[in-house]
């Protein structure tokens, strides 16, 4: 592993016990590879890479790919990085881009993507990788409960079902995925680059034919910026993201393949009924984009009201 490709600044020498574990990683492959896209995200990498070293399941690599970073901090502190932790550089491309050259330099059938300023209790990998080895093939992916921090404090209670995904994201992006899955669906969509890549994403995956399990304990810890609470407050972005989703996916939404979607996982826990979600795409395509955008405002306002009642109580 040469310096450029392990963060470490070329001609610096390495401890021997850093050096057998570099020549050791270089002819195993392991079991997950981690992949963190970085964009001047260096302040969190301390804490993500201490999560990490706690973990119970200890057969992993780590792959952090800087999406063109422009502080110094971040700079120095990946160059700083142990000789094992790969660092990929590449110009800004977006978090899709910088996912998708995590997962194509992944070594490992199982690949668990994660942001910078993420963390996970000590038995997530070992928990998700038991889970996914007894799974059946159509399995794509294993996915935990989150505890929330930072902006906003609570449980996110995930889970899946693909009628359900079309119209409201009940997923994380923190799942332990088979790669041959992310390679199925394209990878990440890299014209998204406003968001909702990872909503799109686990479109993409049940229309594949990949269905998740879900772990119902708090395993991986999500931290809310006050940046990420603005953007899902946004209705007019939500509007403009969720009419490029319909697009892409076409088929889903029309009329037969929305049935199709509902008879098949109607008997799975799901939020959203037949009734609602045609009304909604009825309303998405008569009313003009700004009064859709205004009624969607309306709707995330009375469920999160009502979601603070029940939490409440």
């Amino acid at each position: 592993m040469s310096g450029a490709a392990s963060g470490r600044p070329p001609g610096t020498p390495l401890s021997r016990e850093a050096a057998t574990r570099s020549m050791s990683n270089q002819f195993h492959a392991p079991a997950v590879s981690v992949v963190v896209p970085c964009y001047n995200g260096g302040r969190f990498i301390d804490q993500l890479l201490a999560s990490l070293a706690r973990q119970t399941f200890r057969d992993f690599e780590i792959i952090i790919v800087d999406d063109g970073s422009t502080d110094p901090q971040t700079a120095a502190k990946l160059a700083a990085l142990a000789a094992d932790i790969r660092v990929i550089r590449q110009e800004n491309g977006g978090l899709s881009s910088a996912r998708n050259t995590g997962f194509r330099a992944a070594r490992a059938d199982l690949v668990l993507p994660l942001d910078c300023d993420d963390s996970l209790e000590p038995q997530f990998l070992e928990e998700t990788v038991a889970a996914m080895r007894t799974a059946p093939a159509d399995v794509g992916f294993v996915f935990t409960d989150e505890r929330l921090t930072g902006a906003r404090s609570g449980l996110a209670n995930n889970r899946f079902n693909a009628f359900d995904q079309l119209f409201v994201n009940h997923l994380t992006y923190c799942m332990l995925l088979r790669k041959s899955a992310w390679r199925a669906v394209g990878g990440y969509d890299e014209n998204m680059r406003d968001g909702y890549e990872d909503w799109e994403f686990n479109i993409a995956l049940a229309k594949a034919g990949y269905r998740g399990i879900g772990i119902r304990k708090p395993l991986s810890i999500y931290w809310v910026s006050s940046e990420g609470m603005l953007m899902s407050r946004s209705s007019a972005l939500h509007a403009r993201l969720w009419g490029y989703i319909r697009r892409k996916h076409r088929d889903l939404y029309r009329l037969p393949g929305l049935l199709r979607q509902w008879w098949k996982w109607r008997a799975t826990p799901h939020d959203v009924s037949l009734a609602y979600a045609l009304a909604l795409l009825a309303i998405a395509i008569v009313l003009p984009g700004a009064w859709f955008s205004a009624l969607v405002r309306f709707v995330r306002a009375r469920r999160l009201a009502n979601a603070a009642a029940a939490a409440a109580r």
